[in-house]
């Protein structure tokens, strides 16, 4: 199979740009469905977004605190991608899907820390004289 004549390679143009967003609207809508955890962390980032700009003393701060959070919910999404895609090969256990779940799922948690350490830091930086 030749895949740089794949029907479903992108063409360019306007049209390329509506069926982008109409995918991304699609995925949106299928983690919200699908995916309690993104459900979860979406929850927390609408609750802290405003605590954001609350903490933030500078508009790069403030990127910093939002931006952790975004980088949960995009990791947390590629890791839901790649689950989804494993299941669809097989639901039986398999040693290098596990792997590859397990890899996904790892992410997501670094993710969080990452996250969690950039909003300790700088409400530490805030406290300290």
């Amino acid at each position: 199979m030749n895949h740089a004549n794949s029907p479903y390679k992108s063409k360019g143009g306007m049209r390329r740009l509506g069926n982008a967003l109409r995918y991304s609207a699609q995925g949106f809508r299928a983690a919200l469905v699908h995916e309690a955890a993104f459900r979860q962390e979406l929850f927390a980032f609408i609750l802290l977004v405003p605590a954001a700009i609350w903490l933030g003393d500078t508009l790069a701060e403030r990127a910093l605190l939002i931006g952790a959070l975004f980088f949960v919910l995009i990791i947390e999404l590629l890791n839901s991608a790649i689950e989804a895609l494993a299941d669809t090969i097989t639901l039986d256990h398999h040693p290098l899907i596990g792997r590859a779940k397990d890899l996904a799922s790892a992410a997501v948690l670094l993710s969080i820390a990452l996250a969690v350490l950039i909003w300790f830091m700088v409400i530490v930086s805030h406290l300290l004289p």
